[in-house]
């Protein structure tokens, strides 16, 4: 009689083998939705920076005899991205015609070069209905900007 594997021990290294490669298999699948998640975290950073600028060339442009400029949406160019910029804070100089028409949000300072600064908090989240959206992600920062 000869010695070699029998059923048994085939199929016990059969198991282990299949076990490993569901292992690896987990792992891949954790990496690719990990990157996946990362790519689009990094699309929206990059959406907040240029609805920023955006909402800087509109407080920019406009006219503050009616009244200061207090909210400004975007949405991105696929729809993917909505970003709502309140702006919460206009640091003007004290005495000026711009501190008596923004009402609330005007706060005097006494400082030239620092008029017409804005505090502003940016809210960049995910459109939930988009199909290209697999985990939603939102972000938001509060900067004091300069137009």
């Amino acid at each position: 009689m000869r010695r070699a594997f029998g059923i048994w021990q085939a199929l016990i290294i059969i198991l282990i083998v299949s076990g490993l490669m569901v292992v690896a298999m987990r792992y891949a699948k954790i990496g690719a939705v990990h990157t996946a998640d990362s790519y689009t975290r990094e699309q929206a950073e990059l959406f907040l920076q240029s609805a920023v600028e955006i909402a800087m060339l509109q407080i920019a442009g406009h006219d503050r005899s009616s009244g200061c400029l207090d909210r400004v949406h975007v949405v991105s160019k696929d729809g993917k991205f909505v970003a709502d910029i309140a702006i919460v804070r206009y640091y003007l100089l004290e005495g000026s015609a711009d501190l008596a028409a923004c009402g609330a949000l005007g706060y005097p300072i006494e400082t030239e070069e620092s008029h017409g600064m804005v505090m502003m908090e940016a809210v960049v989240a995910t459109d939930p209905n988009h199909p290209k959206v697999v985990h939603p992600v939102r972000i938001v920062r509060r900067s004091l900007q300069r137009p």
